[in-house]
């Protein structure tokens, strides 16, 4: 809903400046003007934004609302704790009548405003804009990041991210190089005209280390079209590969967003402190302090402490095969402890220098049937790939999206 500039009043303006311009505009007003199903024409509306430190309470207060009747909506506050979860520089808007403070609305994005009645009885409604997807499609090549080359074709900077997640098993974003190109089709979404992000990413062609990488999204309603049993039940929402297989892999290509490589695995390297030969069974990520480090896989937190050289130390166990373990950090996720089942992409720890080391870094080691392997060379085995009843669908799917991706004149309509 759009609210009717001429009937809002800015915070911070004279009681006279604001009334003089009231009187002006009420003179053009012939119809009705209804904001958030409320008659605005009975009330003075002022729009504001939470200043640094402002709570509920001391903005409904500076606005009208008396001591009783704040004391009066407090088990309406409990079960509606949203009204509370203000944020600096949030919107929000009063609706006053000559005697009291009757609405107060607030804005919890672009999309949703909360609308409390604060007269003899209290109730809450949402009010949410009409959102406008548009499905898009963009090409661009890379000359030296997938960000940068998004930002400099003016695209949706939210599409880096999307990218970054779906190709997070197969590509090392921190080794592109000039010429990588992509081709995306995906949805844009808005809401009174304006961009507020993106949808889904329906399908993706990224060309990097001379070939190309597809990236394919099925489910439910994307496959049903091609189903020769259109009441099957499909359970897969995932993206994969022309194969069939899936881009998620047991484990992500690294376990953090690091600068370089500053030290490989290796049985004989000279030792930056300790200066005698000896192996570093692992690789070092040079990172700043505090960089957030990731699970690579699934799995349970085996070691949780500070150990010799290696400083505050994790270890994870994926399965019957896999271990893996980060030496060097400077402290723990908040809760971290053994036995603790973690996720892939989890945060489990943050980049540090602890231990026996010359500057903040990851030493990251795997271990295969409990020897170590060399991180850069780990082969890891995909997830669930698309079951064999779904390929034929799949298969027609994916060559629906390559139309579409090569095409400019294909539709997903057609």
């Amino acid at each position: 809903m759009v609210l009717s500039a001429g009937l809002l009043f800015a915070c911070g303006r004279k009681p006279a400046e604001q009334a003089s311009e009231a009187t002006e505009v009420a003179a053009e007003v012939h119809e009705p003007q209804y904001i958030y199903g409320i008659l605005a024409d009975n009330y003075r509306i002022d729009t504001c934004h939470v200043q640094a430190g402002e709570t509920l309470s001391g903005i409904l207060h500076r606005h009208g609302l008396s001591a009783a009747q704040w004391s009066a909506m407090q088990s309406f506050l409990n079960q509606h704790r949203e009204l509370t979860s203000i944020r600096e520089g949030g919107q929000y808007y009063t609706f006053r009548n000559d005697t009291a403070l009757c609405y107060y609305a607030y804005r919890l994005n672009r999309r949703e405003t909360i609308i409390a009645s604060l007269m003899d009885s209290f109730y809450l409604w949402r009010d949410t804009l009409p959102l406008v997807i548009e499905r898009r499609k963009a090409e661009l090549t890379i000359s030296s990041s997938l960000w940068q080359a998004i930002q400099d074709e003016h695209l949706p900077i939210e599409l880096a991210l999307e990218l970054s997640e779906i190709y997070a098993w197969t590509v090392n974003f921190f080794a592109l190089q000039p010429g990588d190109s992509i081709r995306v089709l995906y949805d844009e979404q808005f809401v009174e005209g304006k961009r507020i992000g993106i949808g889904r990413i329906y399908a993706a062609h990224f060309f990097h280390g001379k070939r190309w990488l597809p990236a394919y999204y099925a489910d439910q309603e994307s496959l049903h079209p091609y189903m020769a049993d259109s009441t099957q039940v499909i359970k897969i929402h995932d993206y994969y590969d022309e194969q069939g297989n899936s881009l998620r892999k047991t484990f992500l290509k690294a376990p953090l967003n690091y600068k370089r490589i500053s030290s490989t695995f290796t049985y004989a390297r000279k030792h930056p402190v300790y200066h005698v030969v000896r192996p570093h069974t692992g690789v070092d990520y040079a990172a700043p302090m505090g960089t957030p480090v990731v699970a690579l896989g699934d799995g349970v937190v085996t070691f949780r402490a500070y150990k010799g050289g290696g400083g505050n130390t994790i270890r994870i166990r994926h399965n019957s095969t896999y271990e893996t373990g980060y030496l060097h950090l400077s402290r723990y996720a908040k809760g971290l402890q053994v036995g603790q089942y973690v996720k892939q992409g989890d945060v489990i720890g943050y980049v540090g220098s602890t231990g026996a080391s010359t500057g903040p870094h990851l030493d990251f080691r795997v271990w295969k049937n409990g020897s170590p392997v060399n991180p850069l060379t780990l082969e890891s085995p995909s997830a669930e790939p698309v079951p064999a009843a779904l390929r034929q669908a799949y298969d027609s799917l994916a060559v629906k999206y390559n139309e579409i991706l090569l095409y400019e004149t294909a539709s997903l309509k057609e």
